[in-house]
């Protein structure tokens, strides 16, 4: 039963919804916040329809102050939905927002016909329609930045792999290439796409670049180890290569110890010393023009 039984809200939703409808989707059509290069004008017409719906089934069997109790479930979940879509289609916060925000001049019309010349009535039915709608605005909101952070997550997630691509230079030597800073979250990426890269080929033999690392401190000197050692447990052994004059001196000044590993200049002289473990070698074909 609704709490709210001195508010005739619902009843005049539920006698009114088609005009109400009609009067939100045309009001919602010459918004400024209409973006139709995101979003065709038969999705946001159905989706005013299912909210309008859900809307007035919410208030009539729930509390219109309250819209996270269970009578609201199925609205929550509507809003849920629409911000995740608009968030993936590219609509801003506000626009998301504008979408609930929107219906409050097609209830307002809809309560001045209801009402007439009682002011009292009216004003305090506004208000409840104000309070109302601004919490499921508010609500929408939160759910589009939910929404917006999990797809900026997901995004970061994608773009750390595509930035430590495991290269096989040759039949039992792969290279990974590193760029940029090497921290907690992308050492775990860069040890997980290595190891599972010398289990799909079987190589014995990966040469970690970090020419495109700008600086090596204890902590990426830490990292560095760390895939190193899970990929001896794995059966490799690793070569670092890119250790550049200024990078050599930062690690003999903080006492990093890679006395156990194999390290080179270049990836070139790293390619050359895995062949050479390999019982590989290059040399020119004299036979060759010059």
């Amino acid at each position: 039963m609704n709490k709210d039984s001195t508010s005739r809200l619902p009843d005049i939703l539920r006698k009114n919804e088609r005009e109400l409808l009609a009067n939100w989707i045309e009001q919602q059509l010459v918004a400024v916040t209409l973006r139709r290069d995101l979003m065709k004008e038969t999705e946001l017409q159905e989706q005013s329809r299912e909210f309008l719906s859900l809307f007035r089934e919410a208030m009539q069997n729930g509390n219109l102050s309250d819209i996270m109790g269970p009578a609201w479930t199925a609205v929550r979940e509507l809003l849920s939905s629409i911000s995740r879509s608009r968030a993936q289609q590219g609509f801003s916060p506000s626009e998301t927002a504008a979408f609930v925000f929107s219906l409050k001049q097609a209830l307002f019309d809809r309560l001045r016909q209801e009402y007439g010349r009682d002011a009292e009535g009216l004003a305090n039915e506004i208000w409840t329609t104000t309070v109302l709608l601004d919490k499921l605005g508010l609500y929408t909101t939160e759910a589009f930045q939910k929404s917006r952070d999990g797809i900026i997550g997901r995004q970061q997630q994608e773009l750390l792999e595509l930035s430590t691509p495991v290269v096989e230079l040759w039949e039992g030597i792969l290279a990974l290439p590193l760029i940029g800073t090497l921290d907690s979250q992308r050492t775990q990426v860069v040890m997980e796409s290595l190891l599972q890269r010398i289990v799909e080929t079987g190589s014995g033999l990966a040469i970690i670049d970090i020419t495109g690392v700008p600086t090596v401190d204890t902590l990426v000197a830490q990292h560095l180890l760390k895939t190193v050692a899970a990929a001896r447990l794995m059966g490799a052994d690793c070569i670092i290569s890119g250790i550049r004059p200024q990078i050599a001196q930062t690690m003999v000044h903080l006492g990093v110890d890679l006395a156990d590993v194999v390290t080179k200049a270049t990836l070139a002289g790293a390619f050359a010393v895995a062949l050479q473990r390999n019982g590989l070698a290059v040399k020119k074909d004299s036979n060759s023009q010059k």
